[in-house]
Parts: structure tokens; C-alpha cells; sequence
């Protein structure tokens, strides 16, 4: 049952073939043989999951079911789950049980969704490679030596080793599509205010953007259709209606424009990348799509850009994790200011205090315009960037990284070269639009992924050209053999 899609998992429970119960105790089980090998999971939910399965089924005896009842998935440990641990990945976090479910989740619920438990994170979603989590690196099911992409690294396993039919991310500069890419499967980040970003915890909230990880496009999109929607909790949630994705995966792609930006293709991306990602074009080319080149003049100011906006947001959204309402606490303070100062130096990671050290610089007294606001210009000319580029093309395609992935602690103790695995991600974050990764090839044994980028809440045709592309291609139904 684990080598079905979610869509044939779906149809199976639709036929009687198996029951949700049975599946997700076949789940379950390969959850428990191979997790220790990969480290995906944090918290395996078992018992809770039995008993929504077993719910599911009678629901769909009374046929009330839909395409999701039944079917198992897991959620980032970012994502609050009422009693259940919300860890972000975090020392500090490490005893937070949730007091109420995030939208997110309780979509999924009503969906009758069976979730199996929450995966691992870079702390607070700081990270590109899943190393910088409290409860220790994600390993890649192609090579238990590289690293799966971050943040979103354990989801992105758990998917790729078979242990979920589907999972959630979230993607604030690629945390969900560069993971995606690393381990071979699909994910999309949405549209900014697509999703509900209620009940989950928040890094930068002009930029965090909760989304699906699958093997298909079409599981994306069964996927995405449960989790989007309007929600009055979030003031930055976009009240629109959401449509059939599931319905238009088929549309023909002759006419289709798109968009090759030459500042994808150049210095930085490795030859053998290059390759597959131009094969894959090419492979477009011949299902009908217009190929043709555009400009993003202001993608090289990204990253600073990101590096200045994500910190100095960050910043202020941990400034409640102190140590006095929840989290880890430290032991006899002398005061109030060491409870904070000691409170938050053992429960935070290296990485989270650098990222919250530049931050509260970059909103300092007298740095605020020369930093803060200058980036926010910055974000203004990406933007706008973006905006022409539409006028001339309906998608735009390249790289979801410059590399395969790396191995574990190659880029560890360099934050700088760990960041500029984001340079293709980022400035989708930046200008708030959908953003798709799907596997394409590989490199040796490491996937290769290819990042879709739409106008807003172009959702919908993402998830066509990936489909369509995974209908004469099989790079998305192969797994990891050790796994398969």
C-alpha cells in the first residue's frame, strides 16, 4: 500500500480494497522500521491515529467521506496539534503540548485525514539542510550521507522514504520546494494568504507560507484544496474562493509561455544541475509550451534582502518565548533578567540566536532605514520584477537549487554558502507568489528539482504543468531503493 499515491490510496478506500484502519497501521509500521534510520519524525502519534482511522471508516460506512477521510498524513512540527507536542524543532519548545489546533490541522481534520505524527525541522524553520534542529539532523533517504533540504527536511523524507502518502510544510525562502527538490518529490508553496498561517508558529510572518509535500502533483493538489481557504483568525488570509485543483490537472498545454530568466542559468548553478533542468525543458518544449527567455534584473539582491527582512521578523515573533509563560525554563534564576537571558541562551540553537541577533540590530535605533527599510525597497523592485515578467509569460521555470543535495555538515559551519542554497527560492518569498518544486532527474543518486513560479493565486496552473509533465515522465514514481 505504501508504493500508492494519495489519489490511488483514496480510490482504494473508495472501492473497499483496504480499510483507513489498515493502512494506517501499515504506515505505521514502516514508520517504526525506518524512522531510525532517517530521523523524519519527532513525535509518532500512533494511538490517536488508530483511533481517527478507525472514525474514518465509519464515516465512510455512513458515506459521508471525501477524497481525503482515511487517508494518513503528517504534519511539520510547526504546526500547532492540540495535545500533542509543538516543538518547532527546539530545545526551548521541547514540553509545549499545544493547547488547540492551528486551521491548518483542523482542516485536515474535517477532511478526515489521519495524521501519524509530526516531523522534523530546522529550529523554528531557520535552515536550509535540517541540521540545525534540537533533536538532530533529518538524514536523505537517496543517501543517508547528505542532508534532505531544509526546513521542511523531515517532511520531505517521510514523503520520499514511503513512511506518508503526503505531508505539510512550510516555506518562508524555499522550505518547502528546495527540500522537495533534494528528495525528489513534489511540494508547493502557495500564493501569500492562500493558507491559513493561524496556529503556525511564526518565523517571519510577512513571508512564512504554510503548503503541501507529495509525490504527485495531482496529490498536491487534493492536498491543497483541504488546507486553503479563508480564515477570519489570520488578518493576512486572502478571501477567495478556491477551486477544483484536482479538476483542471488535465488542461493541454500548447500555448502555454514560459519563462527561462537568464539570471537562473548562470555562474553558481553546477553543470550537471543545468542539464537536467534544460532536459526537462525541453521535454516541455515538446508537450507545447513556448519557450522563452526572460530577465530578473534585482534576483541578485534577494538574499540580502531575505537576510535582513526574515532576522529582523523573527526577532520580534521570539520575543515572547522567554521563559515565563511557556518553554524551556532555566533552573534558579537569579532575577528576571537572567531567567530571560538564560532561559532563552539554552533553549535556542545557534543558529536561531544568530538569525535573532541580526534582526534586533537591523530594528535598532539609527539602523532601522539603512537596513530594515532598504530591504523592504529592495523586496519592492523583485516585485516588480515579477510583474513584467508576467506580461510576457505565464509560468516562469528553472532550478529549485544550485545543487543536488550536500552531505551532512558540508555547509554546517558556513552560514553563508548554507543560505545561497535558497538563491532560486527566495524571491518568490519576497514577492508573495506560488512557487512549485518536481523532480526532473537526478545527479548520481540525488534528485534533481525543477521550480514552477505563477503569478498570484495561479495555483491551479502549477500544479496543470507539473501534471502534466508527471504524466510522460516517472522521476516522481521512483524511491529510494533501501526504502522502496
Amino acid at each position: 500500500m505504501h508504493k500508492k499515491t494519495i489519489a490511488q490510496l483514496s480510490a482504494g478506500l473508495a472501492a473497499g480494497e483496504f480499510s483507513s484502519e489498515a493502512l494506517t497501521r501499515a504506515f505505521l509500521e514502516r514508520v517504526e522500521r525506518f524512522n531510525p534510520q532517517l530521523n523524519a519524525f519527532i513525535t509518532l502519534t500512533a494511538e490517536s491515529a488508530l483511533i481517527q482511522a478507525r472514525a474514518a471508516d465509519e464515516r465512510r460506512r455512513q458515506g459521508a467521506a471525501g477524497p481525503l477521510t482515511g487517508v494518513p498524513i503528517v504534519h511539520k512540527d510547526i504546526f500547532c496539534t492540540q495535545g500533542v507536542r509543538t516543538s518547532c524543532g527546539s530545545r526551548i519548545l521541547d514540553r509545549f503540548i499545544a493547547p488547540y489546533n492551528a486551521t491548518v490541522v483542523e482542516k485536515f481534520n474535517a477532511a478526515g485525514a489521519v495524521m501519524l505524527g509530526k516531523t522534523n525541522m530546522d529550529e523554528f524553520a531557520m535552515g536550509s539542510s535540517n541540521e540545525t534542529s534540537f533533536y538532530g539532523p533529518v538524514r536523505n533517504p537517496w543517501d543517508l550521507d547528505a542532508v534532505p533540504g531544509g526546513s521542511s527536511g523531515g517532511s520531505a523524507a517521510a514523503v520520499a522514504a514511503r513512511l506518508t502518502p503526503g505531508a505539510t510544510g512550510t516555506d518562508t525562502g524555499g522550505s518547502i520546494r528546495q527540500p522537495a527538490a533534494l528528495c525528489g518529490i513534489t511540494g508547493i508553496k502557495p500564493t501569500y494568504g492562500r493558507v491559513s498561517r493561524w496556529g503556525m508558529i511564526a518565523y517571519a510572518s510577512s513571508l512564512d507560507q504554510g503548503g503541501p509535500m507529495a509525490r504527485t502533483a495531482e496529490d498536491c493538489a487534493l492536498l491543497l484544496a483541504a488546507m486553503a481557504g479563508f480564515d477570519p483568525r489570520d488578518s493576512t488570509c486572502v478571501d477567495r474562493p478556491v477551486p477544483d485543483y484536482a479538476a483542471l490537472l488535465d488542461q493541454p498545454l500548447t500555448g502555454l509561455k514560459v519563462g527561462l530568466p537568464k539570471e537562473y542559468f548562470g555562474e553558481g548553478l553546477d553543470s550537471a544541475v543545468a542539464q537536467v533542468v534544460e532536459e526537462a525543458i525541453a521535454e516541455y518544449r515538446r508537450l507545447g509550451a513556448e519557450i522563452v527567455e526572460i530577465s530578473l534584473p534585482n534576483s541578485h539582491l534577494a538574499i540580502p534582502a531575505y537576510y535582513v527582512v526574515a532576522p529582523a521578523e523573527c526577532s520580534s515573533n521570539l520575543a515572547r518565548i522567554d521563559g515565563v509563560r511557556y518553554g524551556h525554563r532555566c533552573e534558579n534564576p537569579k532575577d528576571l533578567q537572567d531567567l530571560y537571558t538564560r532561559s532563552r541562551a539554552e533553549g535556542f540553537g545557534a543558529e536561531v540566536q544568530r538569525r535573532i541577533l541580526v534582526g534586533t540590530f537591523a530594528l535598532s535605533a539609527g539602523y532601522y532605514d539603512a537596513y530594515y527599510l532598504k530591504a523592504q525597497q529592495i523586496r519592492r523592485l523583485i516585485s516588480d520584477d515579477f510583474r513584467r515578467a508576467f506580461d510576457q509569460v505565464d509560468v516562469i521555470m528553472g532550478p529549485t537549487s544550485p545543487t543536488v543535495a550536500f552531505n551532512l555538515g558540508e555547509k554546517v559551519d558556513d552560514p553563508i554558502t548554507m543560505y545561497l542554497s535558497d538563491i532560486y527560492t527566495i524571491a518568490v518569498n519576497l514577492a508573495g507568489l506560488p512557487g512549485l518544486s518536481l523532480p526532473v532527474g537526478f545527479v548520481g543518486q540525488r534528485p534533481v528539482g525543477l521550480q514552477l513560479i505563477g503569478n498570484y493565486f495561479a495555483e491551479d496552473r502549477l500544479l496543470n504543468v507539473a501534471h502534466r509533465y508527471q504524466q510522460v515522465t516517472d522521476w516522481h514514481s521512483r524511491a529510494p531503493a533501501a526504502f522502496a
